[in-house]
């Protein structure tokens, strides 16, 4: 029987990651994973900037997301994301890396609560990503 960190690690990069084409694309390094909380992290490319020569917002939201659902589903549980929203707290420059840290605040056995702070190299905050998921009561099989 595996124990509840080697449940999390097996779920998120055997599981998720190996399946998730969309963060593989993004460039998503999985750095730490453990129950309730996983820590993310991408080199911003020159494709991920917009018009102002920043990175494109959909870029820091969707690394704060990939985190929030590795995070939300390292229990176990199969969990889909309800509602989530962020807030852009200063600009992310070309070459920068961003740390993403997605931790649970709340969960039932219906509902989880996750919070994702978002942080340069020079460990300043960049954005905050709050998510809820719905909890399905499905376990993930783990082979």
């Amino acid at each position: 029987m595996l124990s509840d960190q080697e449940q999390a690690e097996k779920i998120v990069h055997h599981l998720m990651y190996s399946n998730d084409r969309f963060s593989q694309w993004l460039g998503i390094d999985i750095l730490e994973v453990m129950p309730g909380k996983c820590t993310v992290q991408v080199k911003v490319k020159p494709e991920m900037l917009n018009g102002f020569n920043i990175c494109h917002g959909g870029v820091t939201f969707a690394l704060g997301d990939s985190a929030f659902a590795f995070a939300s589903n390292s229990r176990g549980i199969q969990s889909l994301s309800v509602e989530t929203s962020i807030s852009h707290i200063k600009k992310v420059l070309p070459d920068d890396t961003i740390t993403a840290v997605a931790t649970e605040k709340h969960i039932t056995s219906k509902f989880g609560h996750y919070e994702v702070l978002l942080t340069n190299q020079h460990n300043e905050t960049v954005a905050i990503f709050k998510g809820t998921v719905f909890r399905t009561g499905k376990s993930w099989e783990i082979l």
